[in-house]
């Protein structure tokens, strides 16, 4: 049976309970096995409630300063892991306020839990986790989107087989092929800026639902904190976690783009593709198999995107039937966020380096590019071009596949009375098409993959990132 009252086991609710919470109780609410993670935020927290107390009338400008220096002290006490969690603490905010008694004393240390709530913390706290490591996932995309820049540099001229349905489609150069990985990588920083925008907003002030009767000035701990403004809606400051499961939906977003990319890596890698060698440094060999080169990093990054998939559905299914306002199923919100956020910025280093060192078989790319008929669509448009309505030419560079399917030769090799047979609009003129570089010279539209756009492309993608880089705030 238990018999101590529950604000003397650690937590911050005891006054109307005549005994502690049960064993069982205790074990399923206790949560700084994981919010421990927030402690530093918190006491960031903390010290601008205790400007705001101060501003208010609350704390004399003694005990501001006091209490400001004993804040101080904790967090190197944290920092350096001489204070820690006791088994008794609930949760990060009751373990802290113990800590700021002990070096502040009861007196002064008892003061600082006025005018707030747990609710509209733990809602404001989580923001500006996210925040500091939403420029670190920034600034390690940059990174990755620099490698595949620089690897798109070094091979301005390559080609290989662009493909739909994994069948070989029409040639591409190898490094519009790798801008078009970059591209999404910009979207994700786009994303991201956005966010940030929207995860400005404190929900400090809101109170636990209703916000505070002390007249305490939440613009100022808004500022304080780097956030431009307080939330509007307490209700809404306290009880919403979108602003979580839209920073989980853009991570999840950057793990599927990785994982597209892996898979290509994964097929180029093997021996039929014979595409790209991996780095010895960013792949592993076999326990049993001595000849094996594995492309771990891709495969893991084709896994961990399914993590991060799940994180961010196990949100949504957790926030789904909430009403206002709070709830503790909220607390649910912490332990995938923490993990997707760890799993990125384990991952992104890996796979910046896995894309820096990859070396290109540029030779078995350009064998490939033309096969598989890749330039019927070439043969078509000339023909539109000649006047031939595309039905017609789509039909006659049909008809000049089946041939040289028949005979096993390449479109470029039917002699010219052959063409004629096969249509009178087949004139030797349509050999000027029929050459990789021709095709690839000839797609001049806007996005295509000639030459001139690539590198149209490229410039515009260094300086899109170069503007966003600025306006995360990022050095690279």
């Amino acid at each position: 049976m238990t018999t101590n009252r529950a604000g003397e086991a650690g937590a911050l609710w005891g006054g109307r309970f005549a005994s502690g919470p049960s064993p069982e109780l205790a074990a399923l609410s206790k949560s700084t096995q994981f919010d421990w993670t927030l402690a530093h935020y918190d006491i960031l927290g903390s010290k601008a409630h205790a400007t705001a107390l101060a501003a208010a009338g609350y704390l004399t400008d003694d005990e501001r300063v006091a209490m400001h220096t004993a804040l101080s002290e904790l967090d190197a006490q944290v920092t350096d892991g001489r204070f820690v969690a006791a088994e008794s603490d609930e949760d990060v905010h009751s373990a802290l306020e113990r800590g700021l008694i002990l070096i502040a004393g009861k007196d002064l240390g008892g003061k600082l839990r006025a005018g707030r709530s747990r609710n509209d913390q733990i809602a404001t706290l989580v923001r500006l986790y996210l925040r500091d490591h939403a420029r670190v996932i920034s600034l390690q995309l940059v990174q990755l989107i620099d490698a595949l820049v620089s690897q798109a540099e070094a091979h301005p001229d390559v080609a290989l087989p662009g493909r739909t349905h994994l069948q070989h489609a029409q040639p591409v150069l190898l490094a519009h092929h790798l801008l078009a990985h970059a591209w999404p990588l910009v979207r994700d920083l786009e994303r991201i800026r956005d966010w940030l925008v929207r995860a400005s907003a404190s929900p400090y002030g809101a109170g636990a639902l209703a916000g505070s009767t002390l007249g305490l000035d939440a613009g100022l701990v808004a500022r304080e904190l780097g956030l431009t403004r307080p939330s509007e809606n307490s209700l809404d400051a306290t009880a919403s976690r979108d602003v979580v499961a839209e920073f989980s939906f853009i991570t999840a977003m950057v793990g599927i783009n990785l994982s597209r990319f892996s898979e290509e890596i994964i097929l180029w890698n093997s021996r039929e593709f014979d595409y790209v060698t991996l780095d010895d440094g960013y792949s592993t060999g076999s326990s049993i198999m001595p000849q094996k080169k594995n492309p771990d990093i891709a495969e893991l990054a084709r896994g961990k995107s399914g993590r991060l998939i799940g994180n961010l559905s196990g949100l949504l299914a957790t926030l789904k039937g909430l009403p206002l306002a709070y709830n503790r199923d909220l607390q649910e919100d912490k332990e995938p966020i923490f993990d997707t956020v760890s799993t990125l910025e384990v991952l992104l280093p890996a796979f910046t380096g896995m894309v820096a060192t990859l070396r290109f078989n540029t030779e078995r790319m350009a064998a490939q590019a033309p096969q598989g008929y890749s330039l019927a669509t070439d043969v078509a448009e000339w023909l539109v071009k000649q006047g031939v309505a595309f039905r017609d030419a789509h039909e006659i560079s049909g008809e000049l596949v089946a041939h040289c399917e028949r005979l096993g030769i390449d479109l470029d090799e039917p002699d010219d009375e052959t063409l004629t047979q096969i249509s009178a609009h087949l004139t030797p003129e349509v050999r000027s098409v029929l050459s990789v570089s021709g095709s690839i010279g000839s797609r001049l539209g806007a996005g295509g993959t000639a030459p001139e756009r690539v590198a149209e492309q490229q410039t515009e993608l260094v300086d899109r990132v170069t503007a966003l880089s600025h306006e995360l705030g990022l050095t690279h």
